[in-house]
């Protein structure tokens, strides 16, 4: 059955649509060997990444039309963005250190700028308590699927088969544990980023696999074979991937900087799985602690 309905899915489709959805909702690249920072190949970011959907025009020093982000994909009437994903949040303890980390990678690596606000990182980085707010003090995501377009008809058949694989999930805790570099396929962006790379690894990994068994049925691509599950902090323009995995690599040496000294950069719990299709966000799955 789950066959029959996906092969009404459209793989040709390329876009997405932020309009209302017909249906109701509950409301990231060539590896460089490195023992602390690798690049490696990732999808485009999150369109409500690349399109975010809240202004920070309050903030003095943003200025209008500098943002030099673009869809991932052209927009085609009746198509939407599906993007899978564990919501994080960084835990207060933990972001004082992260807050340093990047006031000195800022400082030795310009065009730097952070993830969903478009908003130069070196202009933060003058303000702690900004670079606090507007750097740490959102959503994250772990992708678990590539951000891809779905034709209209899709929504109902991947939201239902997306519960059925994931509906209950155990608790578990999520260890950062590495600053890592990535940039995009087709290179016109370079991430720096958290990894995990311990607890939480296995779980997720699952999570990945169950995906991907949706998407395949909806002839969608599937995630990359090896994932790295990370959440993004800044971005720049291009790949200039060399040179930030170089200042990270010095920077992660620095006694109590990057995590080189510590088991992990922060932690935090499971906190479910979200789907976004368009401007709708569906909650996938409830979680239970043993």
């Amino acid at each position: 059955m789950e066959a029959l309905i996906a092969s009404y899915g459209d793989a040709s489709s390329d876009s997405d649509s932020d309009t209302a959805l017909p249906t109701t909702a509950t409301t990231e690249l060539v590896p460089i060997s490195n023992a602390q920072a690798e690049i490696v190949a990732l999808p485009p970011p999150p369109i409500s990444l690349l399109t975010p959907p809240n202004s920070i025009g309050a903030l003095d020093y943003l200025q209008a039309g500098q943002s030099s982000r673009l869809r991932s994909f052209p927009h085609v009437e009746g198509n939407y963005a599906l993007h899978v994903y564990i919501p994080v949040y960084i835990p207060p303890a933990s972001k004082k250190e992260i807050v340093r980390f990047l006031k000195r990678v800022s400082s030795l690596v310009s065009g730097l700028h952070v993830v969903d606000a478009d908003v130069p990182l070196d202009i933060l980085c003058k303000d702690d308590q900004k670079l606090e707010q507007v750097a740490l003090g959102r959503e994250f995501h772990i992708s678990l699927g590539r951000t891809v377009p779905i034709r209209v008809h899709q929504i109902d058949s991947v939201i239902t088969m997306l519960h059925q694989r994931l509906q209950f999930q155990k608790r578990y805790w999520i260890d950062f544990s590495k600053w890592a570099v990535f940039v995009n396929d087709d290179q016109t962006r370079s991430f720096l980023s958290i990894e995990v790379v311990t607890g939480g690894l296995t779980e997720i990994t699952k999570q990945i696999q169950s995906v991907n068994e949706v998407y395949k049925l909806h002839n969608l691509p599937e995630f990359y074979k090896d994932p790295r599950p990370h959440i993004s902090l800044a971005w720049a323009l291009g790949d200039i991937s060399d040179s930030l995995k170089r200042v990270v690599e010095e920077e992660i040496k620095r006694p109590g900087i990057g995590g080189s000294v510590q088991k992990r950069i922060f932690t935090c719990k499971f906190s479910g799985i979200d789907c976004r299709i368009g401007n709708k966000t569906y909650k996938i799955c409830k979680f239970y602690d043993e």
